[in-house]
């Protein structure tokens, strides 16, 4: 699959919408919707700051861009991620008539544009929008793994300093 500059600028806005999410503490993933080569929405992963299982980044960007063009249809419109939507997402993208969905990392446990399943090919959509994965797929896996690995080495140190803290209460 051939990718465009543009795409490469895109999905690299992406990237940096994702750090955003991390700083917030957040899964890193980030996303924007253009139109007509212009960016319309932007937004990255707030479930966790929201108390909302549905603030995912491309949901973010959904409800955005519908306010922004004052429509939920978004017609000829291009998605860009950096983690392929699950089933929630795949669903809002697919009911807002999203055309091109672009993505960097596959999602291995709930990818639903292809890798676990394919919402997107499903007899029960009404709407077909043209799939294109692995733009930046290394970067974006790097970005969600060396997340996932501080989070383990956060959690694990915690133990760690409880242990030695109950040891030296103890003694």
């Amino acid at each position: 699959m051939t990718f465009s500059d543009n795409d490469y600028k895109f999905m690299a806005r992406a990237m940096e919408l994702a750090q955003q999410a991390e700083l917030e503490g957040e899964v890193p993933v980030g996303a924007l919707l253009v139109k007509d080569g212009d960016v319309i929405a932007e937004g990255w992963n707030r479930s966790i700051s929201q108390h909302d299982a549905t603030a995912h980044a491309e949901i973010q960007v959904l409800r955005k861009a519908g306010e922004q063009l004052q429509n939920y249809r978004l017609l000829d419109t291009t998605l860009y991620v950096t983690l392929e939507p699950c089933p929630m997402c795949a669903g809002a993208l697919l009911h807002s008539r999203v055309k091109r969905i672009v993505y960097g990392a596959p999602d291995l446990k709930a990818g639903a544009a292809g890798t676990v399943l394919n919402l997107f090919e499903s007899q029960a959509s009404y709407h077909k929008a043209q799939i294109e994965s692995g733009l930046m797929e290394q970067e974006c896996r790097h970005q969600l793994q060396a997340f996932f690995k501080r989070r383990r080495d956060e959690i694990k140190k915690s133990k760690q300093d409880k242990r030695h803290q109950q040891q030296a209460l103890g003694n």
